[in-house]
């Protein structure tokens, strides 16, 4: 529930700003013919503030759910001590636009949340409306629940049931809390092969699953699903475009929540998840797209990427978008021992410096006017940082936050997509921690298909100083495909960069463990995602102690 303290961040944006708005209508007046809009989505765009369900929509009448509508499975997110949210989206046929339902109309769907897995005892029911205008999506905020407390969940419609769902509330604010155990997943770019590495993540025993961005690629799948090589069915050529449109994102998900793997890591855990870019487009940058087009016109490509991600997401109402605008930076707490800032790294920052990739450092990145996070979520965040009672400061966000050189030369070109292409933004951030006297940060990161295990220091051009918190970032579950334990550029990152303890290549996830004594990674790998049945190891495991920040293996 919103009352929750700190739960202001997730406020309704309001209607997007009359500049906002502007820019909408005077893309959608000169679009004409171009390759990826038309007039009638521009249209359609314009009407993404107001194309809400009708209060009088035509029921569609159980008979009509002739085939099970329950293909894409059920997930649970957001957890709180007293609710959490519940998600599924009716789709008979998903691979077809409008998921083989009307084009209009509701459907009733009922819910069911039980202390135990034969709904033997229920806690909580009640019904919920699935409209066309949202694809068909549902998004229920179970209340009144018990903190710290396991559930199982499912729905009904018609004569149909769900996969059953486990979620878990989260422990009050203010007590003591002995552990914490999260999963850590990234980018899945389904063509690159399969989600093995979520099936096994599934198996382990989590409390949620941060998912901190690349959920889906806008790439072009094949009818072989790429280096998956299906060789048993076709995809529908439908899914072999980029996507661009409403349509084309709500069918891209719909691929990728058909997959089974990624169906029992929902059905497992709540997850708390954030976008990165591929969610929309690679790379992109506020209102700036990777093309260079104008940004009136890639606002409506983010509204409808925006629209599909939170109706396909385990979100609350208040992250619902308004236009090309979405709150999604939020906070939670687990009882005394963590506070949980989720970030949003690419609605609000500025664009990349020197053209983005990798490039020597200069005037243009180290303006301190520039911005990762924005402003007002800059402000949120060291705000939370001065309120903050927990042990453990928790950032799960998307690039990588600690400096990375890929030369041993004094002066190295760094990448102007991560923090190293905002330094100033980055100083805000260790400026404001140190100031707020948080002595436990840890940041859970994705983006990059490897893993590492980073110090985080105060001045990353002096080794010898402090180190004030430290990173995990996570490695990819499929993008990249196999991958290696050893990239071919390990040796020099390892050497040009003494803060970085741990380098891997290969695909899978990290399992974060809290206590009051340390904070520990276990770097889970699979042997192959290109080839179904990869088997699961351990890569490595670090660790860093509470009051004392700084990586060692164990």
């Amino acid at each position: 529930m919103a009352h929750q303290a700190d739960q202001h961040a997730a406020h309704h944006l309001g209607a997007p700003s009359d500049e906002v708005r502007g820019k909408i209508r005077a893309a959608a007046a000169r679009l004409g013919r171009r390759r990826f809009l038309t007039a009638t989505s521009a249209a359609a765009a314009l009407a993404f503030t107001t194309n809400l369900p009708q209060a009088h929509a035509a029921e569609v009448p159980p008979r009509a759910l002739a085939e099970n509508p329950f293909t894409l499975g059920v997930a649970s997110g957001d957890p709180l001590p007293d609710s959490v949210v519940l998600w599924t989206r009716l789709a008979p046929r998903p691979y077809e636009p409008g998921n083989g339902l009307p084009p209009a109309g509701l459907v009733r769907v009922t819910w069911e949340l039980a202390h135990d897995e034969r709904f033997a005892r229920v806690a909580r029911r009640g019904t919920a409306l699935a409209h066309a205008e949202f694809d068909w999506t549902v998004h229920v905020e179970a209340g009144g629940l018990a903190p710290d407390r396991v559930y199982w969940y499912r729905f009904r419609a018609g004569t149909w049931v769900s996969p059953v769902g486990r979620t878990r509330t989260t422990p009050a604010r203010g007590i003591r809390v002995a552990e914490a155990r999260f999963g850590l997943a990234s980018c899945q770019a389904y063509h690159d092969g399969y989600y093995t590495a979520l099936g096994h993540l599934a198996n382990e025993d989590l409390d949620a699953v941060f998912h901190v961005g690349d959920y889906q690629y806008e790439y072009a799948v094949d009818a072989a699903g790429g280096a998956r090589r299906y060789t048993d069915h076709a995809l529908p050529d439908l899914f072999n475009q980029e996507t661009v449109t409403l349509e084309d994102y709500r069918l891209r998900y719909a691929l990728y929540k058909t997959d089974p793997d990624l169906q029992a890591a929902h059905a497992a855990f709540p997850w708390y998840v954030t976008w990165d870019d591929h969610e929309t487009e690679n790379n992109y940058a506020g209102g700036t797209d990777e093309d260079g087009n104008p940004p009136e016109e890639f606002l409506i490509r983010r509204a409808a990427a925006y629209r599909a991600y939170w109706e396909n997401m385990p979100l609350r109402m208040p992250q619902r978008p308004y236009g090309p605008d979405m709150r999604l930076y939020r906070r939670f707490h687990y009882g005394r021992l963590a506070q949980l800032d989720i970030l949003d790294t690419r609605q609000y920052r500025s664009d990349q410096a020197y053209g983005d990739g990798w490039q020597y450092p200069g005037p243009e990145s180290e303006d301190p006017a520039r911005t990762m996070i924005g402003a007002t979520q800059e402000r949120w965040l060291l705000d939370g940082f001065r309120r903050s009672t927990a042990t453990w400061n928790v950032l799960p966000q998307q690039v990588v936050f600690s400096r990375r050189k890929n030369t041993t030369e004094a002066r190295s070109k760094l990448s102007m997509d991560a923090w190293d292409g905002y330094p100033a933004s980055r100083e805000r951030i260790l400026a404001g921690a140190e100031q707020a006297g948080v002595a436990n940060l840890v940041v859970l990161t994705g983006d990059v298909h490897v893993g590492y295990a980073m110090d985080i220091k105060r001045d990353f051009d002096d080794p010898a100083s402090r180190t004030v918190g430290v990173e995990f970032v996570g490695t990819s579950v499929s993008s990249g495909k196999d991958g290696a334990d050893k990239p071919a550029n390990w040796a020099t990152f390892m050497a040009a960069n003494p803060h970085l303890k741990f380098y891997n290549g290969r695909r899978g996830y990290c399992v974060v463990s809290l206590d009051a004594e340390q904070a520990r990674a276990d770097y889970k790998t699979v042997s192959a995602v290109t080839v179904p049945g990869g088997t699961l190891s351990t890569a490595a495991s670090f660790a860093t102690e509470a009051g004392n920040p700084g990586l060692r293996q164990v």
